[in-house]
């Protein structure tokens, strides 16, 4: 059949709210991912946008056109539309629109919400709307019906925590629990690489790549180079990785560098060149102190303390104390705003302090203040030319230089902030030499999350846009079972990526440590359980959001810590609040928007 040319608009808008759909996935779920790793400190929130683009694309395209299939063809029965290709072009338009406007609202306003459900759920309400609500598929239809795809709703995160908090009692019970763990943490991690390994290999594997035609192999062949593979990465880790990280916190060598790692066994044998007290390793903690605000001795100090060898300490104290008293009370009552905003100013004057493009264009729009009046007065719209181009630098930029640490402990002083500091006390606090083993690990399990998302994910914004693309290209409402080309899980990927590296960060600081104390050993445990959940619903084509595995995995693995006092259930609240009213939400504005446009009042066709 040829081409729609007539509904060549349709296509247009569709391919926008598609790439919209996926932006908002990469700023809300694929942060929500992320910020595990971020929050740990395994790696920094400019790593994470690096190892997220490979490896969200590398899902994408090698594996993630089999959940397409589910939003595609499962929900809404390709008989339903009768033929009709241009009312199927337009249901999955109205569902996109709903979708990806519903996701950006809550994406702007720091609320995390699933995507996937998002997405199905805007479907539905496009079926109901298009066909009726007898025929949209409400039931399990072999596990690809409304009632499988909602019923991980409940069974992902709860599956999720379990495989979680089991991983990181294997860890606790094997290493945390030692009297001298940090020997331990080196000599078990190769089979925690291993564990990483097989499941990254599974993965690509056992799911089976349409494009590798890897789903048609049999299972001793997935189960030889799963375990191979898995293996593999076991054993350079204790050929290569336990020499290296043995010289740099057992024997506490600071001339050791990364660099070193293919010196493998002979690093057993180099003496410590620069042996220390303590092991170069960075500091976890999640709460760390600025050193830019440590108090700074006054001249009054000094002096106070110069006194202190004349006059009784306890006289010095307690003038001191009458002083810090006098001093609290002088000091203004700040409302909560008023705390954030002083919060963000002094990130803002850190920022205008930097060099390169962030520094530039802080500075240009601190020194270029809109001036009274309207936007439109002559002096106005002069400090507005000069504004733009910085703008657009802060929004490219922004999120690279964002404190995510800081904001997702909360501001001291604040409701959030007691919070915080009450669930951080009730999560025990291991070495940061046995931290730092598990960091490796970790940004394993990081681009394992990372591939399974982009393999299961994708399907969500490609799934639609692939029955859109197909029925305007052949005019046929049964092209729509073709596969999907690789261009648009390309172009898709892409846009996922572009999302985390603008606005990712926007959700970022409010998941991960917000939830529970996070640490590499923690979080790497947390992401080994939801990347094996996400794998195991994507094999039976089940569109499962990554969010709420990972959501999952970080709730089990809080409560590992003995106390539900460790996790802050608030939170997690209000993630299932926003998680249940996605689905009505999503579903209404879809069927609304489709109601409207298919029976819309027309002039009749001359």
């Amino acid at each position: 059949m040829p081409q729609l040319d007539q509904y060549t608009y349709v296509f247009v808008i569709g391919t926008f709210f598609a790439m919209l759909d996926a932006f908002n996935n990469g700023a809300n779920d694929v942060a929500n991912a992320w910020a595990t790793s971020v929050s740990s400190r395994s790696i920094t929130y400019r790593q994470a946008m690096v190892f997220g683009t490979i490896f969200e694309m590398l899902g994408a395209i090698t594996v993630g056109a089999r959940t397409a299939d589910t939003i595609k063809n499962q929900i809404i029965p390709n008989d339903a539309f009768q033929g009709n290709a241009g009312v199927q072009m337009m249901a999955f338009t109205c569902a996109l629109a709903a979708a990806s406007s519903w996701v950006m609202w809550c994406t702007r306003h720091s609320a995390h919400v699933s995507s996937t459900y998002s997405l199905v759920s805007a479907v539905a309400g496009v079926g109901v709307a298009t066909v009726g609500a007898s025929k949209v598929q409400w039931g399990w239809n072999d596990g690809k019906g409304l009632g499988a795809i909602f019923a991980g709703l409940g069974m992902a995160p709860a599956i999720s925590a379990c495989f979680g908090a089991a991983i990181f009692m294997l860890i606790k019970l094997t290493v945390h629990m030692r009297k001298n763990p940090v020997p331990w943490a080196v000599y078990t991690s190769p089979f925690f690489f291993l564990i990483a390994g097989t499941i990254c290999t599974l993965s690509i594997v056992y799911k089976g790549s349409p494009n590798l035609g890897l789903g048609k192999k049999p299972a001793w062949y997935v189960a030889a180079v799963t375990m191979g593979t898995g293996g593999g990465v076991a054993l350079l880790a204790a050929i290569f990785f336990v020499p290296f990280v043995h010289a740099k916190v057992i024997k506490k060598d600071h001339s050791v560098k990364w660099y070193m790692i293919p010196m493998g066994p002979l690093l057993f044998k180099r003496a410590a060149v620069l042996p220390a007290d303590q092991a170069a390793v960075p500091n976890y903690a999640v709460v760390q102190d600025d050193d830019e605000t440590e108090p700074t001795p006054a001249s009054g100090t000094s002096v106070a303390s110069d006194e202190a060898h004349i006059k009784p300490s306890n006289e010095v104290e307690k003038k001191l104390a009458e002083i810090d008293a006098d001093t609290e009370a002088a000091k203004p009552i700040l409302s909560q705003k008023e705390i954030e905003a002083s919060g963000q100013e002094k990130l803002h004057a850190k920022l205008r302090k930097g060099k390169g493009p962030m520094g530039w264009a802080m500075r240009t729009l601190h020194e270029n203040p809109m001036g009274a009046g309207q936007i439109y007065e002559l002096h106005n719209i002069k400090i507005l030319f000069k504004r733009l181009p910085a703008m657009v630098v802060c929004g490219a930029l922004y999120g690279a230089h964002y404190d995510i640490h800081a904001a997702q402990s909360g501001i001291a002083g604040t409701p959030e902030g007691e919070r915080m500091a009450r669930v951080y006390a009730h999560a025990k606090k291991y070495p940061n030499e046995v931290e730092h083993t598990y960091s490796f690990i970790q940004v394993l399990t990081a681009c394992t999350a990372s591939f399974a998302h982009g393999a299961n994910d994708i399907g969500n914004s490609v799934g639609p846009w692939a029955v859109i693309y197909s029925a305007w290209s052949t005019g046929s409402a049964a092209a729509s079972k073709a596969p999907v080309p690789v261009w648009q899980l390309a172009v898709l990927s892409a846009t996922i990526s572009l999302g985390l590296l603008t606005y990712g960060y926007n959700i970022m600081k409010v998941m991960g440590n917000k939830i529970t104390y996070h640490s590499p050993s923690r979080g790497s445990s947390m992401e080994m359980g939801a990347a094996i959940t996400v794998l195991v619903f994507s094999q039976y084509s089940l569109p499962v959001s990554t969010s709420m595995c990972i959501t999952g995995a970080t709730v089990g693995v809080g409560l590992c810590n003995g106390t539900i006092k460790a996790v802050n259930f608030q939170r997690v609240g209000l993630l299932v609040l926003s998680w249940i009213a996605t689905i009505p939400i999503a579903g209404t504005l879809g069927g609304v928007l489709m109601g409207l446009f298919l029976n819309a009042p027309h002039f009749p066709s001359l």
